[in-house]
Order: C-alpha cells, then sequence, then structure tokens
C-alpha cells in the first residue's frame, strides 16, 4: 500500500459523507468530527448550535493506489449540493457549509480545478459555492455519531436523507464501491 492521504470534507450532515464513503474502494477509514471554527474541543450541541464556527465533517483516510484525492472530490460533488451557502435540504446553519480543508497546494490545486471544471459543465442551475480553505484542528466527534448509518439505518433520517445519498453513489460510482459493499448488495 501506498502512503496513505487525508481528506477532510463538509458538505452538510456528516452522517452522509460519512456512510458514502465507508462504501468506496480505497478509503481506509473514515471519522465525522468538527473543522474551522474557533471553539476548542466542541461537543455537538455547541456546533448545532451554530456559533462556534465548525463545520460536521469527515476526516476519510484513503488509499492513492485505489482512490485518487480527484475521485473522493468527484464523489463529494455528486452526494451533496454544492451550490447552496450554509445548508444541505432541511440543516441550515454554517456548520452544514461545502467546505473542502484542504491539506496540501497539491489538494487545493485540485480542488479548485475541479470546481471550475464543473461550474463550466453547468450541472446546477446555480454556481458551485464550496469554500476551499486550509486544514484546521480536527476534532473528532463524540462515539455515537461514529458509523451512525451503519448503526441506525432504521432511524428516519437515515432512512429519508442519508439512504438515498448512498443509493445515488452506489448507482453513480457502482465501479469505486468497496468489494465488501458489493457482496452486501447482492
Amino acid at each position: 500500500m501506498a502512503q496513505s492521504e487525508v481528506a477532510v470534507l463538509g458538505g452538510g450532515c456528516f452522517w452522509c459523507l460519512e456512510a458514502v464513503y465507508q462504501q468506496m474502494e480505497g478509503v481506509v477509514s473514515v471519522e465525522s468530527g468538527y473543522m474551522g471554527g474557533r471553539t476548542p474541543d466542541p461537543t455537538y450541541q455547541d456546533v448545532c448550535a451554530g456559533s462556534t464556527g465548525h463545520v460536521e465533517v469527515v476526516r476519510i483516510t484513503f488509499d492513492p493506489d485505489f482512490a485518487s484525492y480527484r475521485d473522493i472530490l468527484e464523489v463529494f460533488f455528486t452526494t451533496h449540493d454544492p451550490t447552496t451557502r450554509d445548508r444541505q435540504g432541511n440543516d441550515v446553519g454554517t456548520q452544514y457549509r461545502s467546505v473542502i480543508f484542504y491539506g496540501s497546494d497539491e489538494q487545493r490545486s485540485t480542488a479548485e480545478k475541479l470546481i471550475r471544471e464543473l461550474d463550466a459543465k453547468h450541472i446546477w442551475d446555480d454556481p458551485i459555492v464550496t469554500a476551499v480553505e486550509p486544514a484546521a484542528t480536527f476534532y473528532r466527534a463524540e462515539d455515537y455519531h461514529q458509523n451512525y448509518f451503519r448503526d441506525n439505518a432504521q432511524q428516519p433520517y437515515c432512512t429519508f436523507v442519508v439512504a438515498p445519498k448512498v443509493r445515488k453513489f452506489r448507482e453513480k460510482f457502482a465501479h469505486k464501491l468497496r468489494r465488501s459493499a458489493v457482496q452486501r448488495s447482492h
């Protein structure tokens, strides 16, 4: 295995992104957490109050031999709405903003280039508002947020919000599904 890399993304509720990336080939681990704010060691309640400046994010560790950083971002842009500022569906507030926290100049460049390409294709009616910012301190979310969809798939939010995003990923990126995820679907 090559040296693993890390991507940190915010695209609404972290439960959705976590559930998607846990099924992607090349992803080693996914952790839900918070980044980008000014409050040290925030709690979920702090972040939900909207006063910390933190965003709900996922920290994705991946093997670039199986998934490139661009692959990670292509999935990101497909499984959330990058054109709405500070919201995803009914989740509203700065903690749900669309953001890519880059860890290197190469990641920043890749993100900015992909945003330009996607905007030029006019896939969405509105322009992409996803911010591209340097990574800051990652604060791991409370244990009950980790593997949330796996552990709570029947919860109404998971059924109506998370599951459709997972289905969309599985349909559009079937070729990028982790082998164990493919076996579970048969």
